[in-house]
């Protein structure tokens, strides 16, 4: 055999081993979403059930078969509206997004709820503290679906009232002839079926009454479709925006979720809104503002971002550092390089309770000022909502930052 034929056999064998990995990758994917879908159909009949048993068969005129059939369609409302995106007329896609939203967070609850009265019923049946405690019948039905409805509504009302929450910070370094800074940071808008235009023409109103010297979007400005946002012409109220040092975003996991990240960075530019995408900036030649991209971006173009030190390398570091970063992960890398001010969002807080019992671990500041040294931290619980339209143990938030510069 000569070399050239034994070259070509090494390389055909190379091609069917990325072929096969290829398969073998695919293979894993689709074992994890079937199981993902396995797990979510039988949490989801387990709700049901227990619904049918607590509450809904004792309503009068509510047949069993009407009633499975109506759950399954709004149990499968948000899955059937995110596969069917593309094929879907816009209003059906809507519709069943919207439902599918909405039942997601009663799902949450009644999940919980409904675990707390059958670990507690299981105990009664084994102690037997009380005879009749959470025996079955319409009066725990009642009570179950008063408990979910409060809590649903709650989330609901407390998601539409943003507040403003201040902060004042003081950077040791001057910062040229400015002597104090007024930033505003909005977080994790999620534009779309939920955050509608509607919602986003008030936020912009209340940005602009605060009248910031710098506005700043810290990432999940569009929840993953980038179409939803462009059929709504968000770019006009985006571009209303206001403030003498400009309006400047970094990309979100989100945006990579969508697969549209060009079109995303491209509408948001039309927008008048300046990108920063693993990039710095001198503003008012008396500060430095460096955008990240998103570490979730490897998972999508599998390509890392650029270490912090190198984006910071050249500049003049007698001038404040302010950095904007989407998810509060690895600070210490930001403390290391000397970052004075970091600025992000991504955690929601937990946005349901009780996940914030998570992201506190998960995060060394999952919301609100971290100082360290000459190094701070602000993360914002954002201001729209990601699945549920819902939020119970926290609230929607504009950041209203004031900087003072100087020894």
């Amino acid at each position: 055999m000569n070399e050239s034929s034994s070259l070509g056999k090494r390389a055909s064998l190379s091609g069917k081993g990325c072929v096969e990995a290829l398969k073998g990758i695919r293979l894993l994917l689709y074992s994890a979403a079937g199981i993902s879908f396995a797990l979510y159909a039988g949490l989801c009949y387990y709700v049901g059930l227990r619904g049918w048993q607590f509450f809904f068969s004792y309503l009068p005129l509510l047949p069993p078969t009407v009633y499975w059939i109506g759950f399954w369609i709004v149990a499968m409302a948000y899955l059937a509206g995110r596969l069917g995106e593309r094929v879907l007329p816009e209003t059906v896609g809507h519709i069943l997004n919207v439902i599918g939203s909405y039942w997601l967070g009663i799902m949450f609850y009644a999940l919980l709820v409904l675990a707390a009265v059958d670990l507690m019923r299981g105990l009664n049946d084994k102690f037997r503290f009380s005879p009749h405690f959470l025996s079955r019948g319409p009066w725990l039905g009642w009570a179950i679906f008063l408990v979910l409805l409060g809590l649903v509504l709650y989330g609901l009302r407390n998601a539409r009232h943003p507040i403003v929450n201040h902060y004042n910070l003081t950077i040791g370094k001057k910062a040229g002839s400015l002597g104090e800074l007024h930033i505003v940071l909005i977080s994790d808008i999620h534009l779309g079926a939920i955050m509608n235009n509607g919602r986003l023409a008030e936020l912009v109103e209340s940005v602009n009454a605060l009248k910031p010297d710098l506005v700043l979007l810290g990432g999940d400005v569009i929840d993953e479709n980038v179409e939803r946002v462009i059929r709504q012409d968000m770019r006009m109220n985006l571009s209303r925006l206001q403030a003498p040092f400009g309006v400047y975003a970094v990309l979100g996991n989100h945006e990579y979720l969508g697969g549209h990240v060009r079109e995303a960075l491209a509408y948001m530019a039309e927008a008048g809104v300046h990108m920063l995408r693993d990039s710095s900036v001198k503003v008012a030649d008396s500060f430095y503002l460096v955008g990240r991209d998103d570490r979730s971006a490897r998972h999508f173009t599998g390509r890392l971002r650029r270490p912090l030190a190198d984006l910071l390398e050249g500049l003049d570091r007698s001038l404040p550092v302010i950095v904007l970063d989407h998810q509060p992960s690895h600070l210490e890398e930001a403390e290391r390089a000397g970052v004075d001010l970091q600025l992000s969002g991504h955690t929601h807080k937990g946005q349901l309770f009780p996940i914030q019992l998570l992201t506190r671990r998960l995060f060394a500041d999952d919301f609100g000022l971290l100082e360290k040294d000459d190094f701070r931290v602000i993360v914002s619980s954002g201001f729209g909502t990601w699945g549920p339209p819902l939020r119970v143990g926290n609230r929607p938030e504009i950041v209203e930052i004031t900087v003072r510069f100087g020894p």
